[in-house]
């Protein structure tokens, strides 16, 4: 399938942040989106064995370092992209192996535990994006890396519900146990203020990342990272709502409307006129 038809069709957020790019580097981060789009597919692909799954991420770590008969468009669309703006193959094949996470792991100990799956899913492909974005301080590496662990984190708290639903469970154990909210709580959807408290807890996790993303984003780069920051801005959004509607993370599917995304990504387009 062509990379930009994949992008439109995620309806994703970090989709909507690519009209700040100019059209090459929208090119290119459309097919690395695509890319991450697929993997995550795979995964989730409802009904195939885990077999099945591990060996279809296993012919994208050799797409992304050769080509080989047979392969898909975007393998060759990928490794273009890759070239071009200087992406090693072991920073692809971290996101792979974080994709690759939920086959085996469906509940987490600790936050640190967490942090190495965020770190994958999220914040490598940060640094991905950030290279083809182009930056001049090495500063903006340690703000992909932040900024990617808040984004994830308020992933982790809109999706509870949908997660526990296809049985995976990112609340890490230690927070659980520090409220007093158990697993069974959980799968009973038991809301009230061991959860709130739980909740507000693991949003300020959150908070700190974003805020020291935003404290780490060097002055010379913040005109490259416009859509970096468009993503900070519709996730802050998005984690303040649910907060002030005491995350009712089982009754509702928290997302901004499109005409809310729309004033947040002119806000930030602006601030560079």
């Amino acid at each position: 399938m062509d990379a930009a038809k994949i992008t439109r069709r995620s309806q994703s957020n970090l989709a909507l942040a690519f009209v700040s790019l100019g059209r090459e580097r929208r090119r290119a981060i459309t097919v690395f989106y695509a890319f991450c789009r697929l993997i995550d597919d795979i995964v989730d692909e409802p009904g195939a064995p885990a077999d099945e799954k591990r060996r279809h991420l296993s012919q994208w770590r050799t797409w992304v370092r050769g080509p080989t008969p047979n392969e898909p468009d975007l393998a060759a669309e990928l490794r273009r992209v890759m070239q071009k703006y200087a992406v090693a193959p072991p920073m692809l094949e971290e996101i792979i192996a974080g994709v690759e996470m939920d086959l085996s792991v469906s509940r987490y100990d600790t936050w640190e535990e967490l942090r190495v799956y965020c770190y994958r899913v999220a914040s490598a492909v940060g640094l991905v994006s950030i290279e083809i974005f182009g930056y001049r301080n090495e500063q903006c590496r340690a703000y992909a890396v932040e900024l990617g662990l808040g984004l994830q984190v308020t992933n982790i708290i809109r999706d509870v519900a949908k997660d526990l639903t296809n049985g995976r469970i990112y609340l890490p154990r230690e927070d659980l146990d520090a409220f007093g909210y158990t697993e069974a709580d959980l799968q009973r959807r038991v809301n009230g203020e061991r959860f709130l408290h739980l909740m507000s807890f693991e949003a300020a996790r959150a908070w700190r990342f974003f805020d020291r993303a935003a404290e780490l984003l060097p002055r010379e780069d913040r005109r490259s990272m416009v859509a970096a920051e468009i993503m900070r801005s519709v996730y802050s959004a998005l984690l303040r709502r649910m907060e002030a509607d005491r995350f009712r993370v089982f009754q509702k599917d928290y997302k901004l409307t499109k005409l809310e995304k729309i004033r947040r990504v002119t806000a930030e387009l602006l601030k560079f006129k």
